[in-house]
């Protein structure tokens, strides 16, 4: 026996007995296995070396029989398989006595293999397979083992060669969102609800798993009450909706639609708008942050791009202000993020792409002053998966293609793409090797398409014409391999290929329509109003009669006129007035030709009821009120009211 264990064994009997004199408890169950780490790296090693040296010798033995036997296929096929059976039964039998020798090396160590398990293509199979499972020839004779499936694999590599062969457009379905232009769409990352956003102030949801071939929106709402939906995206959990409309404060919906979050409006009386808290005037765009999933972007017709957190609506989380050539406020017309988020770009109104570092809002990183036409409004700016590229489109009816690397020329210029729209989206296919726009009609004088670049040679490859309207929005879904269209007429149109695409559209248009029930249809075109019906009727007086004298003696149910006055008006009203003035004041005053001439006489005519039936003031005063007594006028004094005025002076 080892003399370490022997002290290890020791050790560990001194701390039980101290750990169950402490804590009162003795050990901590069985112990645990010991391995010997080295002997388990070096049979590692060994095992490695073993394998990697009959790989080459099996590499090597194919080589030489591509170079003997190039007859036939037939044969080649053969001798491959023959080859296959002596090398296989070679390593087997190498391993076989590999086995033995270690075993009877190794006795005193466990029975197993120690290391990681061999691969299953070296492993031997049972007698009964006819063949051993080996990994694919290199070159040449891999392809011989395929004759049959040869035109198949050639067919394959034409499609990856051929990005065209990828579009997605055998098959399209036709969602009516409304009458007027489809502004806004957006797509969850899983594909399974699509958003719809117009000109109408609607916003509309499509789940496609629950629609059938009705294609009906499960829920219509107007988030924004009386604005038009500008932009509409999912953030990249899908859990929840960014809203921008036309009014100065962004919302966040949920999946459902329900209000999450409502941004907050800034003071229009700031002249310096990073010191507000929010927008100002009327929002142009808005995107969620690609990584952090709680962040978003919006852009204001009060010259700033502002970054938003989720967890606070008060108040903006940093603000970019682009600036002219002089240095002046420019409007941003549209706004996103780079692919790794570390980037904002905004387009702008004086024809100018500015972007930003995300963590640095004062100085611009990368500026081109000159790339699009100044007072044509950029309408969409969109990076490439990759990230290096970054595709503009133009109201000057151009699409342009720039490396952020180089960013004071376009690498590739396309024109003659009408643009009537200041949301018209370009975008890049999921292999990154196409780019697609829109283009716009007047009315009546075409049809809107949907075009096709490809991204190196910037050559138009392709085009589909989708309808007789302006083609606004465009959104190709990298995992449903679907593309999605907003038209200038309302509609809604989902491109896809039964064999290329996945889910999406191909889901509700397998599912047929339900019909109707009875009851529905009933209720649908028959109105049956309650209080229509005979029974539900109020019962009338047989005999109206005494009901009508009653109501005749009632002036204000009779509408009884009221009598002319004889004489004077009194009481507000006039007995014979015009239309003057005076004659309207006099009838709304309640002229009363009551004749006061003499004061004390009208004081006095109320003077015995007050004394008998006191009211007001006389009861508070009963007890310390003296009697009032009133002398009698006599007849001098009656004599001296009437002399006159200078007789009295005189005197």
């Amino acid at each position: 026996m080892d003399p370490n264990n022997v002290n290890e064994a020791s050790d560990n009997m001194s701390d039980d007995g101290e750990m169950a004199s402490v804590m009162g408890f003795s050990g901590f169950g069985k112990k645990a296995r010991t391995f010997d780490l080295d002997a388990i790296f070096e049979q590692t090693r060994r095992t490695a070396i073993e394998r990697s040296q009959r790989a080459l010798e099996r590499k090597q033995k194919d080589d030489q029989m591509e170079e003997e036997e190039g007859e036939s296929s037939k044969s080649v096929k053969s001798s491959v398989h023959t080859q296959r059976e002596k090398a296989a039964t070679a390593t087997s039998r190498k391993q076989e006595s590999e086995s033995s020798s270690n075993s009877g090396s190794d006795s005193d160590s466990e029975s197993e293999l120690i290391g990681p398990p061999l691969p299953p293509q070296y492993t031997a199979q049972d007698d009964d397979d006819e063949h051993v499972r080996l990994p694919r020839l290199p070159g040449n004779a891999a392809h011989s083992d395929e004759d049959d499936d040869e035109g198949e694999t050639q067919d394959d590599d034409d499609d990856d060669d051929n990005p065209v062969k990828k579009i997605p457009d055998t098959h399209e379905i036709t969602l009516q969102h409304g009458t007027k232009t489809v502004s806004a769409l957006a797509l969850d990352p899983s594909g399974a609800r699509l958003v719809t956003g117009g000109y109408d102030y609607d916003v509309r949801f499509w789940d496609f798993a629950g629609m059938d071939q009705a294609l009906q929106a499960f829920r219509s709402l107007q988030p924004c009450e009386c604005h038009q939906i500008k932009s509409l995206q999912y953030s990249n959990t899908g859990d929840v909706i960014l809203v921008v409309s036309g009014n100065a404060q962004a919302k966040v919906l949920d999946r459902d639609g329900f209000n999450v979050m409502e941004c907050v409006k800034g003071d229009q009386y700031i002249v310096d708008m990073a010191k507000t808290k929010g927008h100002t005037a009327m929002l142009n765009s808005g995107c969620w942050h690609p990584k952090i999933k709680e962040e978003f972007m919006t852009c204001s017709n009060d010259g700033t791009v502002r970054t938003w957190d989720l967890s606070s609506e008060k108040k903006h989380k940093s603000v970019f202000k682009p600036r002219s050539f002089q240095g002046k406020k420019v409007i941003p017309t549209c706004c996103t993020y780079s692919r790794d988020g570390k980037l904002i770009a905004a387009g702008c109104q004086d024809g100018t792409i500015q972007i930003w570092d995300r963590n640095l809002s004062v100085h611009t990183k990368f500026h081109c002053r000159q790339a699009h036409i100044p007072g044509s409004d950029t309408s969409c700016l969109s990076f490439s998966y990759d990230g290096m590229t970054l595709a503009s489109r133009g109201g000057d009816d151009t699409l342009k293609m720039w490396d952020i690397r180089n960013f004071r020329n376009p690498v590739n210029v396309a024109t003659g793409l009408t643009n009537y729209f200041t949301m018209t989206d370009c975008c890049f296919s999921p292999d990154d090797k196409l780019l697609v726009t829109g283009t716009s009609v007047k009315k009546d004088e075409g049809n809107g398409k949907l075009v096709f670049f490809e991204r190196a040679s910037f050559q138009k490859v392709y085009e589909i014409e989708v309808t007789n309207a302006s083609v606004v929005r465009c959104l190709w879904h990298p995992k449903l391999n679907q593309i999605m269209v907003g038209t200038g007429n309302g509609l809604s149109k989902v491109y896809y290929d039964p064999v290329k695409s996945h889910r999406g559209a191909k889901l509700c248009v397998v599912k047929s329509q339900r019909k109707e029930r009875q009851a529905e249809t009933l209720t649908q075109d028959y109105i049956i109003t309650p209080h229509a019906l005979p029974m539900f009727r109020e019962a009338r007086q047989r005999s109206t009669r005494k009901q009508l004298e009653k109501d005749r003696l009632d002036p204000k149910k009779s509408h009884k006129p009221e009598p002319p006055v004889s004489g004077p008006g009194r009481g507000g009203r006039v007995a014979a007035h015009g239309g003057t003035l005076s004659s309207f004041i006099v009838k709304n005053i309640a002229l009363d030709k009551t004749d006061d001439s003499n004061p004390r006489q009208a004081i006095l005519r109320h003077a015995k009821e007050a004394s008998e039936n006191p009211y007001w003031v006389a009861p508070a005063y009963t007890q310390t009120q003296p009697e009032p007594v009133f002398a009698e006028e006599s007849e001098e004094d009656e004599e001296a009211d009437k002399e006159p005025e200078w007789k009295k002076r005189k005197i």
